[in-house]
């Protein structure tokens, strides 16, 4: 079946949010230009690991001095705004895939939803194929990556603290701890 690529090149806005609740919240991210808006669910920890990975991506492109990368964004470009809404999900988020393109000097970040039986091996993230999984695909400058991984960092941190004894996600009315042998903490 062909897929559906959504291609930002470059987006409006590309951003890392929640709907709902700490504890109940599901993870999207969220690329708008050209008058669209496309969402796709994605685990939190998949949200941690793309920040993360662009921050290396970056470094490693400012340590080869292939690229300008600033070391933080610009002011302006600080996104605290709610998703878009209607948050309407297209897929959920298998692979992504994530890459420098030095012609541009911009970074492509794609996520590409779980593929189908046996198109799972021969899909390869950021290729061309007519047929495989439903992709986002979107180009952005260093500053707005810069600025992207700004916003997922606080996105995740602003979920339910940490049990101080098991590290564990506390609920408003408490957990049951498993260092405190099944007590509530």
């Amino acid at each position: 079946m062909p897929r559906q690529l959504f291609v930002f090149d470059p987006p409006e806005r590309f951003v890392a949010g929640t709907v709902g609740q700490p504890g109940e919240r599901t993870f999207y991210l969220q690329a708008s230009g050209a008058g669209r808006t496309i969402s796709v669910a994605i685990e939190k920890v998949q949200v941690a690991v793309l920040a993360e990975r662009l921050e290396e991506l970056l470094e490693e492109v400012r340590r080869r001095g292939v690229g300008d990368v600033p070391p933080a964004p610009p002011p302006e470009l600080e996104d605290t705004a709610p998703l878009d809404a209607p948050v309407e999900e297209e897929f959920r988020v298998g692979t992504m895939g994530l890459a420098w393109d030095g012609e541009s000097g911009r970074v492509v970040v794609e996520a590409l939803a779980p593929a189908e039986g046996e198109e799972q091996e021969d899909v390869e993230p950021l290729s061309e194929a007519e047929e495989g999984p439903d992709a986002l695909r979107v180009v952005v400058t260093a500053e707005m990556a810069l600025a992207f991984v700004q916003r997922a960092q606080r996105v995740v941190a602003a979920g339910r603290p940490p049990c101080p004894l098991c590290a564990l996600p506390l609920d408003p009315e408490g957990h049951i701890c498993p260092r405190q042998n099944g007590h509530r903490r």
